[in-house]
């Protein structure tokens, strides 16, 4: 069975860093592009970032380019997530999700194959 697992949220204040970790178990990634995802409190789920299957491509939404970086280990089949100079309007649960499909990192949702639980990131002022 196909497993996404996501680590690595908590509080931190604003300014501060994050790293998260999606861990995929179940089938083979290595060739899939990953993505991230969150959902904030009264908003609809939002792309966050999205890396292809040799890290060699990258996407990111205009709200975190330059603060977040994504990145891959395919050894370890996981995926990670830096966060830097978080702001409280990146409070959400962050999803990571597996396009088994494409080839290029994009942001459309509903092509995404697979999705973990998520994990609470909170960013105080």
């Amino acid at each position: 069975q196909v497993q996404l697992v996501e680590s690595g949220g908590g509080l931190v204040q604003a300014g501060g860093s994050l790293r998260l970790s999606c861990a995929a178990s179940g089938g083979t990634f290595s060739d899939s592009v990953m993505g991230w995802f969150r959902l904030a409190p009264g908003k609809e789920r939002e792309f966050v970032a999205s890396i292809n299957w040799s890290g060699d491509n990258t996407l990111y939404a205009p709200s975190v380019e330059g603060r977040f970086a994504i990145s891959r280990d395919n050894a370890k089949n996981t995926v990670y997530l830096q966060m830097n100079s978080l702001k409280p309007e990146d409070t959400a649960v962050y999803f990571c999700a597996a396009d088994l499909s494409s080839v290029v990192p994009h942001g459309g949702m509903i092509e995404y194959d697979y999705w973990g639980q998520g994990t609470q990131v909170t960013v105080s002022s």
